[in-house]
């Protein structure tokens, strides 16, 4: 039988999996973590897992916090194993599990007042979040925050008595910390978005300034934002994860994460109420991150992009999969070598031809049971981050957009809700509706298509991107997703 996750079984679990070398009890809070998915267990958890193996810095352990109805599953399950999780680590030839503990305690979803008493703890010193790249209010086409949703709008008009935003949360634990005379705590994004401390800042002080001036004010010189770059690739965490943790280590957890072996995190030091030392366990901590970011959002981030509309409608299940198919990575290594990566600013002591390639050997990792229709998720977000800022630039530069416009072409014809089999794709995007919709008027008059200007933004009214998105969309109805890829490898698109 596997051995159930928990603090008192750590000598038995230690013959399969690495477990802690320290006490979890005897750590203290120093985070607060807003959205405790799979990315940050494995990810800033496992580097502050190993901070903690170190015996370093045992006073900045995690406390989770949920801002979804869904995230009370999360807590309750991981409060039942003592808010342990197994991260096993996959690469092609070799696989290995350890027990991280970096979480002392999760509070319950939809508890306001005891959130706000956590965040205005003086011990509390950082608060991160992973929220996912919706989870910022963005107006998909100018970037920036959108004051006018519905969720910021309550979190004003309440003027933080009860939160329901991680911005409205942040705010109130801001403000009672400034009148309690508590020095703030440090705000970090660990979200895969440009500038993502500027982009919560904007978040954080745009909700500020709906309701009070001055209060905004006081944040923006008071409180820092760092900016930082995040990788690894962590799929999600299903049945067939829970079995496999099972039957190869003997383990039973209810939410274990399963993840590549490889991971990167470039942060600014920029934490006036102090941090641990994660640059004893690999993270890179630099003046300014944008470099480093935007090589990663734009060829490992775009890449995703590029090959997951492909792959869904071929049918093709896994990432790896789409890998081994010779016109989706073909597809891949064109538009990268060709479109994207020639118009990525130089980073230091990094190669980006070399950064490609081992991007090329992650994407096609075996065991990593990354899926399509995670890539596929939430393209009316993901795009305008991932891939219409290549195009933009490209047509800046007076370049041509044929690859870049054709991985566009391909999410419009997946949002049209059936692969080129005519199986059903069911809603991948909480825009759903409104993308079938116009997927549909697209397939006669692509134009149609880019009227979401709220998402393509100047790129919708620039002739060279119509024309070639046009174009793409209409060989892609005329002779399906393969002959379209042909087509495209071959220079005849």
């Amino acid at each position: 039988m596997p051995i159930e996750l928990s603090r008192s079984a750590f000598k038995e679990l230690s013959e399969t999996a690495a477990v802690p070398s320290y006490d979890p009890r005897s750590l203290t809070a120093g985070i607060v973590h807003i959205g405790v998915g799979n990315f940050h267990r494995a990810h800033q958890a496992v580097y502050l897992d190993d901070l903690f193996n170190l015996g370093r810095d045992h006073d900045w352990a995690l406390v989770g916090v949920g801002v979804r109805p869904a995230d009370e599953a999360m807590r309750q399950k991981l409060m039942a194993q003592d808010w342990l999780t197994t991260v096993v680590e996959q690469e092609a030839a070799a696989s290995h599990a350890r027990v991280t503990a970096p979480m002392i305690d999760h509070l319950r979803v939809g508890d306001a007042a005891a959130t706000i008493a956590r965040l205005a703890d003086p011990a509390i010193r950082i608060v991160s979040l992973t929220i996912t790249e919706g989870g910022y209010y963005i107006d998909p086409a100018t970037q920036r925050f959108d004051p006018t949703h519905p969720d910021i709008a309550a979190d004003a008009k309440d003027r933080l008595a009860a939160p329901k935003t991680a911005f409205g949360l942040i705010l109130a634990g801001l403000k009672r910390r400034r009148d309690a005379g508590i020095r703030p705590f440090t705000v970090m994004s660990c979200d895969n978005i440009p500038g993502n401390g500027h982009v919560t800042q904007n978040a954080v002080v745009g909700l500020a300034e709906l309701f009070d001036h001055e209060f905004a004010g006081w944040v923006r010189t008071n409180v820092a934002f760092p900016n930082g770059m995040v990788d690894r690739i962590t799929p999600a965490t299903t049945d067939r994860e829970r079995e496999l943790l099972a039957k190869d280590y003997g383990i039973a957890d209810n939410w274990p994460v399963f993840c590549e072996n490889f991971r990167q995190w470039v942060l600014e030091d920029n934490f006036p109420a102090g941090r641990p030392g994660l640059e004893q366990v690999g993270v890179q901590f630099v003046k300014d991150v944008s470099p480093f970011e935007h090589m990663k959002i734009r060829i490992l981030n775009g890449g995703h992009a590029a090959i997951a509309y492909p792959a869904g409608l071929l049918d093709i299940h896994f990432v790896h999969e789409a890998m081994a198919h010779p016109l989706i990575r073909g597809f891949l290594e064109k538009l990268e070598r060709e479109e994207i990566i020639p118009i990525v600013p130089p980073v230091p002591d990094t190669s980006l031809t070399d950064y490609y390639e081992l991007i090329e050997r992650r994407f096609s990792n075996p065991k990593i049971g990354d899926t399509v229709t995670r890539l596929c998720l939430d393209g009316s977000n993901r795009q305008p981050k991932f891939i219409l800022p290549s195009a933009a630039d490209r047509l800046k530069a007076g370049q041509s957009v044929t690859g870049l416009a054709l991985v566009s072409a391909f999410w419009c014809r997946y949002c049209y809700g059936e692969t080129d089999s005519g199986k059903v794709i069911p809603p991948n995007d909480p825009s759903w509706n409104r993308l079938n919709q116009e997927a549909r008027r697209a397939r006669a008059d692509p134009k149609a298509w880019l009227g979401m200007t709220d998402i393509f933004g100047d790129l919708a009214r620039e002739p060279a991107y119509v024309t070639a998105f046009s174009h793409a969309l209409d060989t892609i109805w005329s002779i399906g997703t393969k002959a379209t890829l042909e087509a495209y490898l071959n220079d005849r698109l």
